[in-house]
């Protein structure tokens, strides 16, 4: 369900899985730029730096990323639901201080199933939370959808 009034940034998140492409680099770079693939350029070209605050990153290899976070070149991916398990706690403990916040109403899942069970928490706070899961990573219509509703593109 998408609002048909405004969210303003502290309303709404937007979580999206991390992608093959990645920007080489020798040194860390924020999250938000390492990223080349999938949504990430697009939430990045699109969505002003105010809901870019309000994105995160599940990365196989780093668990849940702010677009700030400081994040070296790496080729990981999660290929098995025990490898998305063993993530779990790693991402609940940074996604819940989100999630717990308030002023929060809608979030935007945009990953594959296997990303999904990395942050099945958020389950856990839906209701009162709207949760919309897109599980293609590469939604761009469906997201881009999404974000016009909530007026954040």
């Amino acid at each position: 369900m998408t609002p048909t009034s405004r969210l303003e940034p502290e309303q709404g998140l937007i979580i999206v899985s991390c992608s093959r492409e990645k920007l080489v680099t020798t040194t860390p770079v924020p999250a938000l730029e390492l990223y080349q693939g999938a949504l990430t350029p697009r939430l990045r070209d699109h969505v002003s730096p105010a809901h870019r605050a309000r994105l995160r990153i599940l990365s196989g290899a780093h668990g849940l990323l702010h677009p700030g976070d400081l994040v070296g070149t790496y080729d990981r991916k999660l290929r098995t639901r025990g490898e998305a398990q063993a993530l779990q706690a790693r991402v609940s403990e940074r996604l819940t201080t989100d999630l717990r916040d308030e002023a929060l109403r809608h979030v935007l899942v945009v990953m594959e199933p296997l990303y999904l069970t990395a942050a099945e928490c958020l389950f856990d706070h839906a209701p009162p939370l709207t949760l919309t899961v897109l599980p293609n990573p590469l939604d761009w219509t469906g997201t881009s959808a999404v974000l016009s509703g909530w007026g954040w593109l």
